[in-house]
Formats: structure tokens, C-alpha cells, sequence
């Protein structure tokens, strides 16, 4: 087969590559599995709360850690309720001892971490961190770890095709093995935040939160914003200005889902020491 053969055959896989639909009707563009990205999502894991432990970076601070696992498993039973495949989960959090960093995540599989800038910074309400981890609950739920990584792989597989054509095998290489690891780096899409704000504005409310809080947190975020070093939960989550709008207008219509703001039972949730 010639070179430029491989290349059309190599791009030509990306584009036919099977599709899902995410909990909002959305179509997705995978390449790789949710199981497999779960599996991908583990071994990262590790390897980051490996190197925080070395660090001497994990929170084992006892009224903390009931707090984040009382609101976490609250999330997560309304989580695993209507997302019946994540029960089986290892829904964990590693709380990260950094007054710095105002971020958290939710990576495929249930494994998460916060950052005690979060609470340090944004002097965080039960209902405002609530909506914090539902929206990254969400992230996972939605397969969006999954859609990121194809993302990265149809773009490898782009590049190795340009290789291959060009007899640049080292380059065709280093796409490859680069894929992985920039798969897990990248920020989600505009439309994975938005559908995230969505899914995550109803775990909470069923979860027995505030809705309003949806809204205060971001006012509050956007302040911690506003200096010349923005804080990382806002580069890797593009907040528009129509962000707090959006919100607000989705909270009577949510609010229907539990108006008398019932608590949810609290599922199991591992901190992570």
C-alpha cells in the first residue's frame, strides 16, 4: 500500500469511528470505550495520588473529610440512581492540600480530587460545593474523559498519517505514544461544560441542594477570577459571561425535581489518605 494510501486509510478510520449519545441526546465522537477509558482513568489516578501521598499532599483532616464524603455520597446516590452503570464504581476523593489551587475533578470511574483552595479562597457553602462536584460527578457520567480521549487519538492518528506519507516515522511514533497522555490533560469542550452545568444542576437539587447555589458559586468564582492569575478550576472550565444566566434560568424548572429539598441518603464514598 502506498504512503498516501495509509494516510487517506488512517484518517479515513477517524472519520467512520462508532458514535454514542451522551445523557442530553448529544451525539459523542469516541474511539475509545467508556470501559476503556475508566481503565486509563485508574492508572493515572494512582500514579497522581501516589506522588501527592509521597508529597505529604493528602488531607487526613477527619471533620473535613466527613464533609466532603457526606456531600460527595449524597451526589453519588442520586448518580448511581439514574446512572445504574457507575454502581459499581470506585468513587473515591483525595483531598489535596493546596490553599493555592481553587480546582477539583472527576475523572472517568469515579475517582476525584478537590483542592483546599476551594474552600480557602471561596469560603464554600455545603450547597455551593455541592454544585462544584456535581458538575465534575457529571463529567464522568456524561463519558466526557471517554470523548476527550478521542479526541486526542483521531488527532494522533491525523498526524501519523501526515508521517507516513511524509516517511517521517518518528514522528508517526511520537503521535502515537503521545496520545494518551495528552488525552487526559485536555480541557472539555464548551458544549461537554455546558451539558456538565445541566446534569450537575440536577444531581444536586435531587441530592437535596440549593439550585441558587449554582449561581453564587460562579459570582464567587468569577471574583477570585478577576486578578492576573486566574485560578485553574477557570482554565479548564471556560466560563462565558452568559454562564450565571443559564443557570439561573434552569433553577425553577430544576427545582421541581425536589422543592422541598429532601437530603439524599449517603452512599459510600472513599476519601483517600
Amino acid at each position: 500500500m502506498k504512503h498516501s494510501a495509509i494516510a487517506i486509510y488512517l484518517v479515513l478510520a477517524c472519520v467512520l469511528a462508532a458514535c454514542a449519545t451522551s445523557p442530553t441526546g448529544r451525539s459523542q465522537f469516541m474511539l475509545i470505550s467508556p470501559e476503556s477509558a475508566i481503565v486509563e482513568s485508574k492508572k493515572a489516578y494512582l500514579s497522581t495520588v501516589s506522588d501527592l501521598d509521597e508529597k505529604n499532599k493528602l488531607i487526613d483532616d477527619p471533620k473535613m473529610a466527613d464533609r466532603v464524603a457526606t456531600i460527595t455520597g449524597r451526589l453519588v446516590t442520586e448518580a448511581v440512581a439514574l446512572y445504574p452503570q457507575s454502581a459499581n464504581w470506585e468513587w473515591s476523593v483525595a483531598i489535596v492540600d493546596d490553599p493555592e489551587t481553587v480546582n477539583a475533578w472527576c475523572m472517568a470511574g469515579g475517582r476525584m480530587a478537590v483542592y483546599t483552595g476551594l474552600f480557602d479562597q471561596l469560603k464554600l457553602t455545603d450547597d455551593e460545593f455541592a454544585q462544584i462536584m456535581g458538575h465534575e460527578i457529571s463529567h464522568a457520567l456524561a463519558n466526557h474523559t471517554a470523548e476527550r480521549m478521542s479526541r486526542a487519538i483521531a488527532t494522533n492518528i491525523a498526524v501519523a498519517g501526515v508521517a507516513v506519507a511524509s516517511d517521517n516515522h518518528a514522528l508517526a511514533l511520537g503521535g502515537a505514544a503521545l496520545a494518551a497522555k495528552v488525552a487526559l490533560e485536555l480541557p472539555n469542550s464548551r458544549t461537554a461544560e455546558a451539558e456538565a452545568d445541566q446534569i450537575g444542576l440536577e444531581l444536586a437539587t435531587r441530592a437535596g441542594y440549593d439550585p441558587d447555589a449554582a449561581v453564587t458559586l460562579w459570582e464567587k468564582m468569577g471574583k477570585v477570577g478577576g486578578g492576573e492569575r486566574p485560578p485553574e478550576f477557570l482554565s479548564t472550565h471556560p466560563a462565558p459571561q452568559n454562564r450565571q444566566a443559564a443557570l439561573a434560568s434552569m433553577g425553577s424548572e430544576v427545582r421541581k425535581l425536589n422543592p422541598t429539598g429532601k437530603k439524599a441518603a449517603v452512599h459510600p464514598v472513599t476519601i483517600v489518605r
